[in-house]
């Protein structure tokens, strides 16, 4: 089990599906995908853990092409504040990187 600032841990339940686990915590279904390492129609299976990410934090997967100064602008925040949360800048396409709003 993760403990994290930036997650909470969820075991899915009998019928649960990304959509409706997304709707639940009013998250977006790909970002929940993305986070989890899943496409978002694959099949979660019951007593699956995966991890849903806490309110009150901005997430970004880099895309290929970005560069440090243009998500430091997404996120409006220096580089000193922005390395408290994120202290693994690669900049490799799929990273994630959150910051709290």
């Amino acid at each position: 089990m993760i403990k994290s600032e930036l997650y909470d841990n969820y075991i899915i339940k009998k019928g649960d599906t990304i959509y409706a686990i997304s709707k639940r915590y009013n998250i977006n279904p790909e970002l929940l995908s993305l986070i989890n390492g899943l496409k978002i129609n694959d099949y979660i299976y019951e007593n699956q853990e995966i991890l849903i990410p806490k309110s009150g934090y901005s997430y970004y997967f880099t895309k290929s092409g970005d560069n440090l100064n243009d998500i430091l602008d997404l996120f409006n925040v220096s580089y000193k504040d922005f390395n408290k949360v994120n202290n693994r800048i690669l900049l490799e396409e799929g990273q994630l990187f959150a910051y709290k709003r």
